[in-house]
């Protein structure tokens, strides 16, 4: 931007914990000139918010300002930004749809406002719920209809008024007065992401109020401690899972009221749930009518110009991250909905199309650091998220910010103060993959367990990763759960337990629990799981589309299945549940990465331990090993606190757990001590210490 600090020698920008990065990871020391770079840029932008805007906690509250407010005296404020506007008019029900009455007074930098007094009686102009638009005169005279980038509430009209959504004022008399606290920050991230309109065994959109009474008590008592809610931003396109965002202050009204997402924030605090909200600042929708593309008459505005302004792949505009009032918009966006809704972090979908200018697109990142720092980053967008995760930990304690990024970027997921990108997290992405991969090509007894570990274990040293066996992305269609790739048709026939039994199903429960365990144990600091998977949802994720009749079938989640007791879909639900009381007991999530002491390749057991528990899982399909010899490092007396065998989970009931687990002083696969074990075959069990 320009500022003093840009202007200066790089390496006299002052960077507060800088050397406890370039000690951390010596491969940054080559970089040392680009990260003081990035960072100058970042304290310029600091800098000229405090100096020009009264600091980033006033300019971070922009919503407070811009869009079309009510005050307390009954008239109407309105201020947008449309620099390529030539005027601006408010219409609406208020006014009969008259379309020049309420012009705009322009100012400086591209600014407008308009104040209506109220009505006679001291009520405002426009009423609560009444529909409104804002009129955009362009360079050539045409008046456009448009709705305000700071829109917060948009209705989805009936079908026979067509498809462009509606800008509906909300003002109640009422708001919804929250009755909890946040919840603290978790050490260990338990995350269920999920979807609240396919939340429902019916096939239909479900509401917020469902949500809040049917399912967040459904996850809190499943052992989650978080829950990351997707599609929240208005999307006029259901079928973009939220990722195409048109309104970006706006609740989405399908599911209901935006002071019904307030209720259901407000039970999920009192339930104990930590909540995330999934942003999309990646990009935005092409939507004219009611979106922000073309908003003031001209194809830049929030965007970049020309084909740097689009995103091929996802058909959708980018963000000019260099725009001060983007920023102020975006910025703000996130203080929305900490402030107004109560959320306690946020999920930044699509960073890594963020961070490169080419958007990841044909690239396979091969770990070469001059990938990170080569023309190819877009450091305006990185600036942006520097300054995202600055403000928002500079101003919520407990906040958490996850990084959507498959290219391993170093130094993202480190403090700003020592040059890096701010986040708390980063997506473990390629863990899903590998067992996508493995599932789709290989027989298990080809099972690579050498290549399973380094694909959990592969991450950036005191850089969190939120690990997850499937997410959303794999439950869509076109893809298979990991359920349906081991189980397929099976589970139309064969998942009852009255039914005649099914070497298919036996398998793939098992390995079912067995890959979600190693998953959890091994592959990150955190933990995530998709609405449904945890108890091998069947099918796919298909939201009604034209493609199939706007049918709403696989657009749902069928509850149904894990809650009748002659089904087998019960024991996958209560092995995960397990799981994850296993961790909220021992907090192995956020203890130092497991130690693998045994990955037998010929016996397919892997053995680790982590957090003061002993991980054993044998992926073998045939052979059971007795008297199997196993390293430990604490000596002492252990016990068995979780088996994937058990009946109450789908299995044989292989394991006595009565039985008292001695060490002795023979060392074994690195570790100081060791203890001989029974290891059935396609079993997983956890030892923890008794004494």
């Amino acid at each position: 931007m320009g500022g003093r600090w840009s202007k200066a020698n790089p390496m006299d920008v002052p960077i507060p914990d800088l050397q406890s990065l370039l000690h951390r990871d010596h491969g940054l020391i080559p970089f040392e000139y680009d990260i003081r770079k990035r960072y100058a840029v970042f304290l310029d932008w600091v800098e000229g918010i405090e100096s020009n805007e009264g600091g980033l906690d006033k300019f971070t509250k922009a919503y407070e300002e811009y869009g079309i407010h009510a005050q307390l005296d009954g008239s109407i404020q309105c201020k947008e930004w449309a620099p390529g506007a030539e005027a601006l008019y408010l219409a609406g029900d208020f006014n009969g749809w008259n379309r020049t009455e309420f012009p705009f007074q322009k100012h400086e930098y591209g600014k407008w406002s308009l104040t209506l007094p109220p009505n006679s009686d001291g009520s405002p102009r426009v009423s609560h719920m009444s529909e409104i638009k804002i009129i955009v005169k362009d360079i050539d005279g045409n008046l456009l209809d448009r709705i305000s980038p700071w829109a917060t509430y948009v209705v989805q009209p009936p079908k026979e008024q067509g498809f462009t959504f509606k800008y509906i004022f909300y003002n109640p008399s009422n708001r919804y007065q929250f009755q909890y606290p946040r919840v603290k920050k978790p050490e260990s991230l338990r995350i269920y992401e999920c979807h609240v309109g396919i939340a429902s065994n019916e096939p239909k959109v479900a509401s917020y109020n469902e949500f809040s009474d049917n399912v967040i008590p459904r996850i809190a008592k499943a052992g989650y401690n978080s829950i990351q809610l997707m599609a929240i931003m208005e999307h006029a396109y259901y079928a973009s899972f939220g990722y195409q965002v048109t309104s970006f202050y706006a609740a989405s009204s399908r599911y209901g009221l935006p002071d019904e997402l307030r209720r259901l924030i407000d039970i999920a605090h009192k339930h104990g749930l930590y909540v995330l909200l999934d942003i999309v600042h990646s990009h935005a929708s092409k939507n004219v009518m009611d979106g922000l593309n073309m908003w003031d008459g001209t194809g830049g505005s929030y965007f970049h110009n020309g084909p740097k302004g689009e995103h091929q792949l996802w058909d959708s505009r980018l963000f000019n991250y260099q725009q001060h009032e983007v920023l102020r918009f975006l910025l703000s966006n996130l203080r929305w909905y900490m402030e107004e809704y109560q959320f306690d972090g946020f999920r930044f979908d699509g960073v890594t199309s963020m961070l490169y200018h080419s958007h990841g697109i044909g690239h396979g990142f091969s770990g070469d650091y001059n990938e990170y720092f080569g023309m190819n980053t877009d450091m305006d967008s990185l600036i942006y998220l520097m300054l995202a995760n600055h403000m928002l930990h500079s101003i919520y304690s407990d906040v958490t910010t996850i990084a959507e990024d498959v290219s391993g970027m170093p130094a993202l997921c480190r403090p700003v103060s020592e040059g890096g990108g701010g986040f708390d997290y980063r997506l473990a992405m390629a863990i899903p993959d590998k067992w996508i991969e493995i599932l789709k090509k290989y027989k298990d007894e080809e099972w690579n367990l050498g290549n399973i570990i380094h694909t959990l274990t592969n991450r950036r040293w005191m850089e969190k990763t939120v690990a997850y066996a499937e997410s959303h992305d794999q439950a869509l269609v076109g893809d298979k759960t990991l359920a349906f790739w081991l189980m397929d048709k099976e589970m139309y026939t064969h998942m009852s337990t009255l039914s005649e039994p099914s070497g298919v199903v036996d398998r793939g429960i098992a390995l079912h629990k067995m890959i979600r365990l190693i998953t959890l144990g091994l592959g990150g600091e955190a933990y995530l799981n998709f609405i449904g998977n945890e108890f091998g949802h069947p099918e796919w994720l298909d939201f009604p589309r034209v493609g199939n009749n706007d049918s709403y079938h696989y657009a749902r989640r069928q509850w149904n299945l894990v809650d009748n007791d002659t089904l087998k879909y019960k024991f996958l639900g209560r092995f995960d549940s397990a799981m994850m009381h296993l961790e909220e007991k021992y907090g192995f999530l956020h203890k130092e990465s497991g130690y693998v002491s045994c990955k037998h390749e010929g016996d397919k057991v892997v053995v680790f331990d982590r957090g003061g528990l002993i991980f054993v899982l044998n992926f073998n399909t045939s052979q059971s090993f007795p008297d199997y010899r196993i390293g430990v490092d604490v000596p002492g007396k252990y016990r068995i606190v979780l088996d994937s065998d058990e009946s109450e989970f789908g299995g044989s009931n292989r394991l006595d757990h009565n039985t008292d687990f001695f060490t002795n002083q023979d060392g074994w696969g690195g570790r100081r001590n060791s203890l001989m074990v029974y290891a059935p075959c396609r079993v997983a069990f956890v030892l923890g210490k008794v004494d």
